[in-house]
């Protein structure tokens, strides 16, 4: 979806996600500590969901290194 963001920067190694099939927070909840991928032509990276943000399904994800701005948007896999 977005970078986590605060009243004057934003954390381009932290993003959120919202997936497809998830609208609780409760179900949200058990895919915390899973890992997700963003692959490109190019590179991959791969992150760790660290809790929820909000009340819809979303949650946060820690990266080791920034995201790019064209992942903004495009999917990610779950990995475990």
């Amino acid at each position: 979806m977005n970078y986590r963001t605060g009243p004057r920067e934003q954390a381009s190694r932290e993003c959120l996600i919202q997936f497809a099939n998830i609208e609780s927070p409760a179900l949200a909840g058990k895919l915390i500590g899973q890992k997700v991928q963003w692959k490109n032509a190019t590179c991959s990276l791969v992150g760790r969901i660290v809790s929820l943000h909000g009340k819809n399904g979303v949650v946060r994800v820690k990266f080791k290194k920034g995201v790019p701005g064209q992942a903004i948007g495009t999917t990610v896999e779950l990995i475990s």
